[in-house]
């Protein structure tokens, strides 16, 4: 069961707009996130809610998608996620931004675990200018921007395709719109002795 929410647990670049979110259901997501462990205890995080469509489409406004496939727009129009949650640091616990980092990964996987449990899904954005994300939405000057988790209901299909080594990795589109992400075969990553 645990496995098939993994394969579930996508990065989705396409949502159905007519889900909406409750400040409740991101609030939960978090929840389920302040509970993983966290290096030292220190728990610097703090997690920014959106889910009314103004605020929604400022951040969207704010971030940069697929880097890998430059040529398409996505999320395409009328397909955009309707909620965000923006992990911040708080620099009154620690001032430094790397520190933490693997935290920040396992607070946003954990969320979107959740979010796949509901049927629902999203996709964790580093493409954004931390600087315009904080000035935007207005944050007090400890909290730094580390990572903004997008969320939806899943409008998209995605395949995962195992390949050889040496394959690319690389993600791509077909022309049906259908997202393939490559995959490692399980025996080219495990290190024999």
């Amino acid at each position: 069961m645990f496995k098939d929410l993994v394969m579930a647990n996508r990065s989705y670049r396409g949502y159905d707009e007519s889900y909406h979110f409750t400040k409740e259901e991101l609030a939960d997501f978090v929840d389920h996130a302040r509970l993983t462990p966290s290096s030292v205890n220190a728990q610097p995080f703090k997690y920014y809610l959106a889910w009314e469509k103004d605020e929604v489409s400022k951040i969207q406004s704010l971030t940069k998608w697929a880097g890998a496939l430059p040529d398409l727009e996505l999320p395409h129009k009328g397909m955009c996620p309707t909620g965000f949650i923006i992990i911040c640091q708080d620099k009154k616990t620690d001032e430094s931004l790397t520190r933490y980092q693997k935290d920040v990964g396992i607070v946003a996987q954990t969320m979107l675990l959740a979010a796949a449990e509901k049927g629902l899904g999203g996709c964790m954005i580093g493409n954004f200018q931390a600087g315009q994300v904080k000035e935007a939405l207005e944050l007090s000057q400890n909290l730094a921007p580390l990572l903004i988790v997008a969320f939806g209901k899943p409008a998209e299909k995605i395949v995962l395709k195992e390949v050889n080594e040496g394959d690319s990795l690389k993600y791509y589109r077909d022309e049906k719109d259908v997202h393939y992400v490559p995959k490692r075969k399980l025996s080219d990553i495990i290190i024999s002795r």
